[in-house]
């Protein structure tokens, strides 16, 4: 079972940064596909950027140029780090997990972390 660890988010002027953080677990010597979705209010969750098992980096267009995630060596833990930040990046973050990668197989998942609050204002 994969279980998911977030921190990071809350509140910055438009043009400041954050930085999400989640990390998962549950597996032994494997990697993990990890996303950063997103969801504002009274609007549909999208996808914002994802990290997979083999090093692909993917981001919306939306943030194209701003956001930036990385993973750690063992790709479990991936950040997001958010600059220039504007009004309508103010949303609910999650983490999710697609997939995990294993020697032997591969588990497709879709696990969900918890929201991480992600507010711009002035």
């Amino acid at each position: 079972e994969v279980k998911l660890a977030e921190s990071g988010g809350g509140w910055v002027q438009p043009g400041g940064s954050l930085r999400l953080t989640c990390s998962a677990s549950g597996y032994t010597d494997c990697y993990y596909d990890m996303n950063w979705y997103r969801q504002a209010p009274g609007k549909e969750r999208e996808f914002v950027s994802g990290a997979d098992s083999d090093g692909l980096q993917t981001y919306a267009d939306s943030v194209k140029g701003r956001f930036t995630i990385s993973q750690n060596k063992a790709m479990d833990t991936v950040t997001l780090k958010m600059n220039n930040l504007k009004f309508e990046d103010t949303a609910n973050y999650y983490c999710m997990v697609s997939g995990v990668a294993c020697n032997s197989f591969y588990d497709k998942v879709r696990v969900w972390g918890q929201e991480s609050q992600v507010t711009v204002s002035s």
